[in-house]
């Protein structure tokens, strides 16, 4: 029998609203034996079985939920039964050829990810419990896969985030099985990338703003675009090929910019796009010094917030980028705007975007309100599963 983990009274509010987390400091005790990663049976306080999920005890997150079924096996059936169910999930709700085929805790599948490049999988795993499934899943992966005609060449792991280190591991970058080379061409919304999945952004390529990136076609025929944050020129590109008259696109990283030209070459749009490593916050005062304005402005940051601690910082970092973006919007012109933390919650996003118009005296009419791709599913209950928030406005002067 596995170990036990009884909550304490009135504790596991999540859990019993849907969620998938029981933090460390929920608990009453731990009865019988186990090592950290272990799965275990989870109790409510007088004994009612709550289901099964994996334990450690150097996490603050102390359990990660798999089932609420305690009597479940956590085997190689249970693990087929996941992937498949969100496999077929994915072919039902987006484009499958690359797309975020493993979401985590919104998949029942805690602390992993697993993005599908073409034939390439990139695989992230942030806990230890699903860490020790971690080639289970994998190979179930493929098995699923080549059911529908699917032959996967390679996979290759990114688990270089520092949040394995609070799990009690190391961080992990490098091939799983047969080495391969780790550019990888993909095409999405008939746009074709280069994507690095060795030194990359996370995966090597954000696939949640697939629909997004699209949404923003329709205002870009003819116009005069800047795009702030471009990492690897995915909005740039968008913009260009639906008819564009020029587009900027600024990004702090070089690697970033050299893959963005890169990509701009395999489309045929580097006579339409321009790259510039920059600083967004010292370029965007730069353009409004020299009186430059733009049809379409899109701002699509970073993560300015990790965590509830930093959110004021991230709500000043917001306001800024949005109120000097909004400066340089010709007046009737467009606003893509968003935010890619889960702590900057909708209602503040929008409050701060609000204070930001106030403070450049100008009026916001919302076109339209997007959020992940469905193939990063928000799982409700599950708040970490929620995190981007897109709005486009039309932005007018006050007259």
């Amino acid at each position: 029998m596995s170990a036990a983990v009884t909550l304490k009274k009135g504790e596991g509010r999540l859990l019993k609203a849907g969620g998938m987390w029981i933090y460390d400091n929920e608990i009453a005790s731990v009865t019988g034996d186990f090592e950290n990663g272990d799965i275990v049976t989870v109790h409510d306080f007088d004994g009612y079985p709550m289901g099964r999920g994996f334990l450690n005890q150097n996490s603050k997150i102390a359990v990660r939920m798999m089932t609420r079924n305690a009597s479940q096996e956590i085997d190689r059936e249970f693990i087929h039964m996941r992937v498949k169910n969100a496999w077929d999930y994915r072919k039902k709700t987006t484009d499958t050829d690359s797309c975020r085929l493993i979401f985590g805790e919104a998949d029942f599948l805690p602390g992993i990810v697993i993005d599908k490049f073409t034939d390439v999988l990139v695989v992230e795993s942030l806990a230890l419990g699903i860490d020790r499934m971690k080639l289970m899943i994998l190979e179930e992966v493929k098995k699923v896969l080549e059911t529908d005609g699917i032959v996967i060449r390679g996979i290759y792991e990114r688990s270089d985030a520092k949040v394995r280190e609070q799990e009690g591991m190391q961080r992990f970058k490098g091939f799983i099985g047969p080495e391969f080379d780790t550019s990888v061409q993909i095409e999405e919304n008939g746009i074709r990338y280069a994507v690095d999945v060795c030194n990359g952004q996370k995966t090597g390529f954000f696939l949640d703003q697939k629909y997004n990136r699209n949404a923003v076609r329709k205002l870009c025929k003819d116009a005069r675009v800047l795009d702030c944050f471009t990492h690897t020129g995915s909005f740039a590109l968008n913009a260009a090929a639906a008819g564009a008259a020029s587009v900027l696109g600024a990004d702090a990283s070089e690697t970033g910019i050299a893959q963005a030209q890169l990509n701009a070459r395999l489309n045929g749009l580097e006579d339409r796009v321009q790259f510039v490593c920059r600083d967004v916050f010292e370029l965007l005062p730069e353009l409004e010094q020299q009186k430059q304005r733009f049809d379409v402005v899109i701002l699509d940051p970073p993560a300015f917030t990790k965590s509830r601690n930093s959110v004021k910082n991230a709500v000043r970092g917001y306001r800024e980028i949005n109120l000097r973006a909004m400066k340089l919007v010709e007046d009737g012109g467009f606003l893509a705007t968003c935010s890619c933390s889960h702590f900057m919650t909708q209602e503040l996003f929008a409050q701060t975007i609000q204070q930001a118009a106030r403070s450049v005296h100008r009026r916001l009419r919302q076109v339209e309100f997007r959020t992940q791709a469905p193939d990063h599913p928000v799982l409700w209950a599950a708040q970490e599963s929620y995190y981007l928030k897109f709005y486009i406005f039309q932005v007018c002067e006050e007259r």
